[in-house]
């Protein structure tokens, strides 16, 4: 991810000011809420997992597409139905007023950072990095925070981009948040595990009985 970032506008709660559109791409309007429509038509990706962070029942999501220099954004509505776009954050030294205003404002119940994997499902130094960004984030906002595979969430948002015909500089403003959107979207169509996509340790009674034979 490489491109210049937009200065940060963190919508509240009831009055999401960026980026919510009626239809794919379409000109950004004000929303009276964060339950507006989603921007695309999302692929299911997703992952499993379970006895994570507790998340209520209820509750609009944040969703983080970590990235060296820029940071994707998007919400879901308090039903956890439909995930938006919200805009596209500098990774530099304005992103820690940016979320601790963005979520001062807004009533989030967690936070769903994607988290890059290779193809064969293993970590890479880029998972570091969005770990460490995850728990900077949940110290920042005290929320409680999961990651979630978004394997194939860029490659998908770029082709979506690019069959919309979007220009290369369009393409480049949006990728980001449309990758977030999908990174939520994907997270919330699974159910919202609580464990997001990692796999809690084995405990006690999940030990595999001894071979009889």
């Amino acid at each position: 991810m490489s491109a210049e970032a937009e200065g940060p506008t963190p919508p509240g709660p009831s009055s999401q000011k960026g980026r919510g559109e009626t239809g794919p791409f379409e000109p950004a309007r004000e929303s009276s809420s964060l339950s507006g429509p989603a921007e695309l038509s999302l692929p299911s990706v997703g992952g499993a997992g379970r006895g994570g962070p507790s998340f209520p029942p209820r509750g609009a999501l944040l969703g983080v597409d970590y990235g060296t220099k820029r940071i994707g954004v998007a919400v879901c509505d308090p039903d956890r139905v439909i995930a938006s776009p919200v805009g596209t954050q500098a990774n530099d030294a304005t992103r820690e007023p940016y979320f601790r205003d963005l979520c001062a404002r807004s009533k989030f119940a967690g936070v769903v950072v994607g988290l890059p994997l290779h193809a064969s499902g293993e970590e890479s130094p880029m998972s570091g990095e969005a770990r460490a960004f995850a728990r900077w984030l949940s110290d920042l906002t005290g929320l409680p925070v999961v990651m979630w595979d978004e394997r194939h969430t860029s490659f998908a948002a770029e082709s979506a981009l690019l069959g919309a015909g979007l220009t290369r500089k369009k393409r480049k403003e949006k990728v980001d948040r449309v990758a977030a959107q999908m990174i939520l979207q994907t997270f919330i169509d699974a159910g919202s595990p609580p464990n997001g996509s990692d796999v809690p340790p084995a405990g006690p009674d999940s030990a595999s009985e001894p071979d009889a034979n």
